[in-house]
């Protein structure tokens, strides 16, 4: 897809880090926009920013989490716009310890925004697409954590893999009915975003009880490490550009940095040679262990 102008683009995870770049980075193209949040004050802020610079939007609060949510964004987008050309399935959270200590709680909270809001969103918008046959796009957020191997994070990094097979598998099957839909996988690394503390839009029935939510003295460091790194990653901005660079070439991985690479090599190379995995730790993270 190389002309954007005046195309329509829902964002989930809009109002905030690499959605709100995502749309600002569609204002300028032109486009109208749908942005879907679950938080409200937030969204709706973000709203107003891109109208004051002329972009046409629709702002639709929005639990990724929830089917019925994304169904009305799929109606709300088609009442105010009739059609619907980039989807970017944007939100994501993180939280969860151990993978053996994580509650259900955990597990059921970022499975539902990272896996199951792809999911919804996928069987709500590509009909739609597949009836306009027109040139259409889906970008979907994974990680770099989504194509490498390695302790800690766990259950965000197994939704980050489900996202990226999800996606495999969503490119070829589009292929099998000759359709004009492309499809694209983020994976970015560590970016300068909010999403450490994702637990603020954390659902009440979803909270963990008191007594577990008390981290280790190891569990507290590596929060820390990874709050450093983030801090330390690039910026939202610039994975925005990134990823309209390679929408415009129709390419399916997009990985904002090199080291990532580096990473799925190593993986891929243990898996041929028969291996056992071998951890695979960002530089940006050995830099923080070492100083701790």
């Amino acid at each position: 897809m190389e002309n954007f102008h005046n195309k329509v683009a829902v964002i989930t995870g809009a109002a905030s880090g690499i959605g709100k770049s995502i749309a600002e980075r569609c204002a300028k193209e032109g486009m109208r926009i749908v942005l879907a949040d679950i938080e409200e004050e937030t969204l709706y802020r973000t709203e107003r920013d891109l109208k004051a610079i002329g972009a046409e939007t629709l702002a639709v609060v929005t639990d990724v989490g929830k089917e019925k949510d994304v169904n009305l964004l799929a109606e709300k987008t088609l009442q105010a716009f009739g059609e619907v050309h980039l989807l970017f399935n944007n939100a994501g959270v993180g939280g969860g310890t151990m993978l053996w200590e994580s509650t259900l709680a955990d597990w059921q909270w970022v499975m539902n925004v990272n896996l199951w809001g792809v999911i919804y969103a996928t069987r709500s918008f590509v009909p739609i697409m597949l009836k306009q046959n027109n040139e259409c796009h889906i970008v979907n957020t994974a990680s770099r954590a989504g194509l490498e191997t390695g302790p800690f994070n766990g259950i965000y990094r197994v939704t980050k893999h489900a996202v990226v097979s999800f996606s495999e598998t969503l490119y070829h099957e589009l292929k099998t009915v000759n359709t004009k839909i492309g499809v694209s996988v983020l994976c970015p690394g560590f970016v300068n975003t909010q999403i450490c503390d994702a637990h603020r839009n954390r659902p009440e029935n979803l909270a963990n009880p008191l007594e577990t939510q008390k981290a280790t003295p190891e569990g507290k460091m590596v929060d820390l490490m990874i709050r450093e790194a983030v801090a330390d990653g690039i910026s939202p901005e610039e994975v925005a550009e990134i990823t309209f660079r390679a929408i415009e070439k129709n390419q399916f991985y997009i990985l904002t940095d090199t080291e990532a690479k580096g990473g799925v090599k190593h993986r891929m190379a243990a898996i041929i040679n028969g291996e056992n995995p071998a951890a695979i730790i960002p530089e940006a993270l050995k830099v923080k262990m070492t100083v701790q």
